[in-house]
């Protein structure tokens, strides 16, 4: 997809999110970890965060491992961009931008629903791939949780060679104290490689605003045996 379809799908995002009437307020509702939302789908104007994210399939071999440092603000309400750098071991792989807009909650402040956006230009093949993604999220009690994103990777006006693929995560959470979350998330990801992921995970709070997040899960893709996944993601809010 050209790079001015991608613009015009992020304006109908804004514009759809901009035109939502008053709702309740949004429910809390945690991020998942691997892949994580532009801030919760509630953000106040102002919102600020940086986090980093590893995972690796080899834990004894540091230099596999994928990593991507990354700015998220909360530029309106219920609105935020995100800046990442993926890297692969010391190298830069591309450089991601992501657009978030939430729609509004319902359900006495229980649900809430968005829309996200992501664009990622990979330096070695100088290629632009785009994504985009509805998310919803439930909180059923003082505990339990989920969220929900499904939507289409390397969006193309045909689908051809693994593109317009399904991206899938579902992330369901516990509240076991104050501070500490458990939660299981799943990953699916069509296209050439066709990745299933399935990664427990605790969030931990460490101070007011640190957070710290760690998964061991197990991955697979297409042609490739299953394999055991670990994850950290440590967070800073501003």
């Amino acid at each position: 997809m050209r790079i001015a379809t991608a613009t015009t799908l992020l304006a109908i995002m804004l514009t759809a999110a901009t035109g939502a009437a008053a709702q309740p307020a949004y429910p809390v509702i945690p991020e998942p970890m691997i892949f994580d939302m532009m801030r919760p789908l509630g953000a106040q104007k102002g919102e600020m965060e940086v986090n980093a994210l590893a995972m690796t399939t080899s834990p004894f071999r540091p230099r596999a491992a994928e990593w991507a440092p990354e700015v998220e603000y909360a530029f309106a309400d219920g609105k935020a961009i995100e800046f990442e750098l993926p890297f692969n071991g010391a190298k830069l792989e591309a450089f991601k931008l992501g657009l978030q807009a939430a729609f509004g909650a319902s359900a006495d402040g229980r649900s809430a629903h968005g829309v996200q956006y992501l664009g990622i230009y990979d330096r070695e093949t100088g290629r632009y791939s785009n994504s985009l993604l509805y998310m919803a999220g439930h909180r059923f009690d003082a505990r339990w949780s989920m969220m929900n994103m499904v939507g289409v990777d390397d969006i193309a006006l045909q689908r051809r060679n693994g593109r317009n693929a399904l991206l899938l995560n579902h992330a369901t959470f516990y509240d076991v104290a104050a501070g500490t979350i458990a939660g299981v998330e799943l990953n699916v990801a069509g296209g050439r490689e066709r990745l299933v992921r399935v990664a427990p995970q605790l969030h931990q709070r460490l101070a007011a605003k640190v957070n710290v997040q760690a998964a061991a899960g197990v991955e697979k893709h297409r042609h490739h045996r299953a394999r055991p996944t670990l994850g950290v993601r440590l967070v800073r809010e501003l």
